[in-house]
């Protein structure tokens, strides 16, 4: 038996984070395919803070992939979500999820947890026992979410009135 563990002493704002699409209908398959390589320029890009990045199969039917990331801490992923190309990825799923579903989960190694999910039907992860709630309002980003809103204001992708219309 080889047992060991890991010293996170170097990490004291790791963020763990999974990631996942789910294709809901076939005018989805495109649109999951077309991800694939956006996200391995970015990854072979390096952005700053990302420790590592794995690829999961959640299931083939339906088709769902995702991604799980470490990050050294909550501000480099968050700055790296508001550049390109990562910043029209997510404008542009959101306006038109063509067929998907989207979702993430957050883990911070300094306590707290958030996720999301975008026209995914079925219920996983934290979304399996905790109650559901609008994802608007004091809850719309993923900093608001963690808990995080009052260390510093950052801007969203897409800002909430945009994304929900008043018409």
């Amino acid at each position: 038996m080889d047992r060991v563990t890991v010293d996170l002493s170097a990490y004291p704002d790791l963020v763990m984070m999974t990631l996942g699409m789910r294709v809901n209908t076939l005018s989805g398959l495109p649109t999951l395919f077309r991800f694939g390589p956006w996200i391995s320029q970015a990854i072979k890009d390096k952005p700053d803070g990302l420790l590592c990045h794995e690829t999961v199969l959640y299931s083939l039917f339906p088709p769902h992939l995702g991604i799980r990331q470490y990050w050294r801490d909550f501000e480099s992923l968050e700055a790296w979500a508001r550049t390109e190309p990562h910043k029209t990825w997510w404008k542009t799923f959101l306006k038109n999820p063509k067929g998907t579903g989207f979702w993430h989960e957050a883990c911070f190694m300094r306590g707290g947890m958030e996720a999301v999910y975008v026209n995914v039907p079925e219920r996983f992860g934290m979304r399996a026992f905790a109650p559901e709630i609008p994802a608007r309002g004091a809850m719309f980003s993923s900093r608001q979410r963690a808990g995080r809103a009052a260390e510093k204001t950052v801007e969203s992708v897409i800002p909430e009135s945009e994304l929900y219309r008043q018409d």
